[in-house]
């Protein structure tokens, strides 16, 4: 039975081969070195962005969630939301930001509420109610009082102060 050729014959035809293999493999290592390159500076530019003092419009946005009682009405979820995204103009956050929580001024039973972003959906929370997913890891900051609210992000919890500071809290 006949062996395959794996190389072809000829000297310079395997040294060509060689070469553009080196070549290419040369010209993919680059390209992921400068996507690598690409995201680390997308990651540090979007940490930057969500570091900086929160605007007074977005403030008073965040504020109105207790403005209109237990019920609130689509169209006052929609101005939020849009103050939301005209906070952060220049980094896309859907997929990142999971909720904006804060403390419920409604009275009892009340203890905080939430501000989920995606679905425009907000929600006052009873005490011992628990919160779905990583809001509820926000609950304890909301509730004290010392914040206007928390945003909670995928790796860390952001806690805003009045002045519009923001606390960087891993998770």
């Amino acid at each position: 039975m006949p062996r395959p050729m794996l190389r072809p014959t000829g000297g310079q035809t395997s040294a060509r081969t060689t070469s553009q293999n080196r070549l290419a493999m040369s010209l993919g290592n680059e390209q992921r070195q400068h996507e690598q390159q690409r995201a680390a500076t997308d990651h540090a530019m979007l940490e930057r962005t969500l570091r900086k003092r929160r605007s007074p419009g977005y403030m008073a946005a965040i504020a109105k969630l207790d403005a209109g009682g237990h019920t609130i009405t689509q169209a006052q979820i929609d101005g939020i939301v849009n103050a939301l995204r005209a906070e952060f103009p220049d980094v896309s956050i859907t997929g990142i930001l999971q909720g904006v929580t804060a403390k419920c001024y409604l009275g009892a039973p009340f203890e905080v509420h939430s501000l989920d972003p995606i679905g425009g959906i907000v929600e006052h929370y009873e005490v011992g109610r628990p919160m779905p997913g990583a809001l509820e890891k926000s609950r304890s900051l909301a509730a004290f009082g010392n914040y206007a609210f928390i945003e909670v992000y995928n790796d860390c919890l952001r806690a805003v102060d009045d002045g519009g500071n923001v606390s960087v809290i891993p998770v």
